[in-house]
């Protein structure tokens, strides 16, 4: 009998109308059907909106969810929709296994003409039971498709079919509640599970057209690494150069795309400015992750960093992020 164990933490799929006020974990599941056999878990974590978790409140979470796994059960999260696919990668980043993890919430309160949380938290929780399911990393499941974690965007802000993964596609879909897989990542996300340290500090500056890099001069000793959103395939203002190469000598500055899918160039454009002028000055290629997931994975890895010497320096973040550039090389 599999068993799936589900965190709620909040978030529309268990808003009480518009205001503040939050189902409790055993009201989100009430009266939804479980899969034929399993042994379903409630663990009511938090009852916040998704844009108010904290690195503490994930920090916590994996550690759950770890123990959780490795005690040989599936997982669900349940959370708001706003910061779903930075949880999900976060913990595709900390909770290393082959037991399935599914991230799942909603787009319309509960309250709501059609709401898809109960269809969303079924799909899910078929996926965690499903032995098919093992071994793809943490899943994005929403609308009935089934993303990986690394790739899984939000794309528009009430749809609900706003989940996609740019560039690569969903890995499978539920069908009368039963999980098909089509395809799987070639590689986990990480090769070992990393940690998190809630108290450090990684900076997203997004440029913007006309950009003086008043917002990089920010980025001060309070910061242990920064992540630029750069035009197009990683280009910024000419003018920028010079401090972010000064930057990147003081902290890892990691180049990623504001475009929202693509993966940054290496040596297409050679002018000042270029992507090819930033990564000899010292920057590192975000390659196909968005700045969101280039900025929690450059979190993780500072923070495996700081547990010893077998951590992550800057050639080490360097092969991390070409681990998931899809090349086959790092």
């Amino acid at each position: 009998m599999p068993r799936v164990t589900v965190f709620t933490l909040g978030g529309t799929v268990s808003a009480r109308g518009g205001d503040a006020a939050r189902m409790t974990g055993r009201e989100v599941l009430a009266g939804l059907g479980v899969p034929e056999g399993a042994d379903v878990v409630l663990r009511d974590f938090r009852r916040v909106p998704s844009s108010s978790l904290t690195h503490a409140d994930l920090a916590a979470l994996a550690t759950e969810v770890r123990a959780t796994v490795a005690a040989g059960s599936g997982a669900v999260v349940v959370q708001g929709t706003d910061t779903l696919e930075e949880t999900a990668f976060l913990l595709d980043l900390l909770c290393t296994t082959e037991r399935p993890i599914a991230v799942t919430g909603a787009m319309r309160r509960p309250d709501l003409p059609g709401a898809d949380g109960p269809a969303n938290l079924a799909a899910a929780l078929a996926v965690a039971a499903t032995p098919a399911c093992r071994n793809l990393g943490v899943l994005v499941v929403l609308a009935d498709e089934i993303h990986a974690a690394r790739h899984a965007r939000k794309t528009h802000t009430t749809s609900v079919a706003t989940f996609a993964s740019p560039g690569a596609g969903p890995l499978g879909a539920v069908v009368e509640g039963e999980p098909r897989i089509l395809l799987r990542p070639a590689t986990p996300a990480t090769p070992r599970p990393l940690a998190l340290d809630p108290d450090l500090r990684v900076a997203l500056v997004t440029l913007s057209l006309g950009d003086r890099g008043e917002l990089l001069e920010a980025v001060d000793d309070r910061f242990q690494g920064l992540v630029v959103a750069a035009f197009g395939a990683g280009h910024v203002p000419a003018p920028l150069v010079g401090p972010l190469a000064a930057t990147a000598a003081r902290i890892p500055v990691v180049l990623a795309s504001r475009t929202g899918g693509g993966a940054t160039l290496s040596h297409t454009y050679r002018g000042p400015g270029s992507e090819h002028d930033l990564l000899r000055r010292g920057l590192i290629p975000a390659g196909p992750l968005d700045p969101a997931k280039a900025r929690l994975l450059l979190h993780a890895l500072l923070s495996d960093g700081a547990a010893g010497p077998a951590g992550y320096d800057r050639p080490r973040i360097t092969a991390a992020f070409a681990h998931l550039n899809g090349s086959g090389t790092a």
